[in-house]
C-alpha cells in the first residue's frame, strides 16, 4: 500500500516512515504535519492509506479523517496517537484501524494486515510532473520500456518505476503475464484468437490493436481465458 504519514512532530513521522520501510508491500509515499497539509497530499498524491495522528495544529486528526472521507477515493484511516481516550470518536469518523504511541512494527504490520482488503488497490503513477493514484480496475495493461514502465489505463498513459515481476507477483491473478514485456489486466479482456500462423492475441476493451501472446505463455493465457 501507498501510506501518507500525518503528524505534526517530525520525529514521530520519521520513526514511522521507517517502520514502513521495514514492511514488504508497503510505501511511505509522503508525510505531512497538518490536517491541511494532509488534504493536500492526499489529493495530489492519492494514498490508499493515512497514517494520522489526532492531536495537531488547525484541524485535528478526527476533523481531518471526516474531510479525507469525502475525497472522490477516499483513503483508508488509521490513527496513531498517544491518547486511548479518542478511540470511540475516531472509529465514529471512519477509522480502519487504532494504534496507540509508541507504535511498534509488529503492531502497525497488524494493522496493516488488517486494512488491506478493504483499500481499493491502486498504483500512483507519473506523467512528466503529474503525479496520479489510479485504481487497478482502471489499468488496462502495463508494457516494460527500459527502466519505466508504460502504464496504459481508461485515462491515458503513464509512468511507473516498477518491476512487472513484482507488480504480477503483488496482483496476480487480476495482472496476467502475456509476454515478458506485457502484463494485462484480465478484467478487460475481450477477445482470444489465433492468427494464420498459429500465433495467439488477445484483445482488450478500450485498446485498439490486439496484444501478442509469448509461445510460452500461451497455454496459461487461454486457461485464464476460459476461466474468464
Amino acid at each position: 500500500m501507498n501510506i501518507l504519514v500525518v503528524d505534526d512532530e517530525p520525529l514521530a513521522r520519521a520513526r514511522l516512515r521507517r517502520l514502513i520501510e521495514t514492511l514488504p508491500g508497503h510505501a511511505c509515499v509522503g508525510e505531512a504535519a497538518d490536517g491541511v497539509q494532509a488534504l493536500a497530499a492526499c489529493q495530489q498524491l492519492r494514498p490508499d492509506l493515512v497514517l494520522l495522528d489526532i492531536r495537531m495544529p488547525g484541524p485535528d486528526g478526527l476533523a481531518t479523517a471526516r474531510t479525507l472521507a469525502m475525497l472522490p477515493v477516499p483513503p483508508a484511516i488509521v490513527f496513531t496517537t498517544a491518547y486511548a481516550e479518542f478511540a470511540v470518536d475516531a472509529f465514529d469518523a471512519g477509522a480502519a484501524h487504532y494504534l496507540l504511541k509508541p507504535v511498534s512494527a509488529e503492531r502497525l504490520a497488524q494493522a496493516l494486515a488488517r486494512v488491506a482488503p478493504a483499500v481499493p488497490h491502486g498504483l500512483l503513477l507519473t506523467r512528466g510532473s503529474q503525479k496520479q493514484r489510479v485504481l487497478l480496475v482502471d489499468v488496462l495493461y502495463l508494457q516494460a520500456d527500459a527502466k519505466y514502465l508504460t502504464v496504459h489505463t481508461r485515462q491515458g498513459e503513464w509512468l511507473l518505476e516498477d518491476s512487472l515481476a513484482r507488480l504480477e507477483q503483488r496482483y496476480a491473478p487480476q495482472l496476467l503475464r502475456i509476454h515478458r514485456a506485457l502484463l494485462v489486466n484480465v478484467q478487460h479482456l475481450t477477445a482470444l484468437q489465433r492468427d494464420k500462423r498459429g500465433r495467439l492475441w488477445v484483445g482488450i476493451a478500450g485498446v485498439a490493436v490486439a496484444l501478442a501472446v509469448s509461445r510460452r505463455l500461451a497455454p496459461s493465457v487461454q486457461q485464464a481465458f476460459e476461466r474468464g
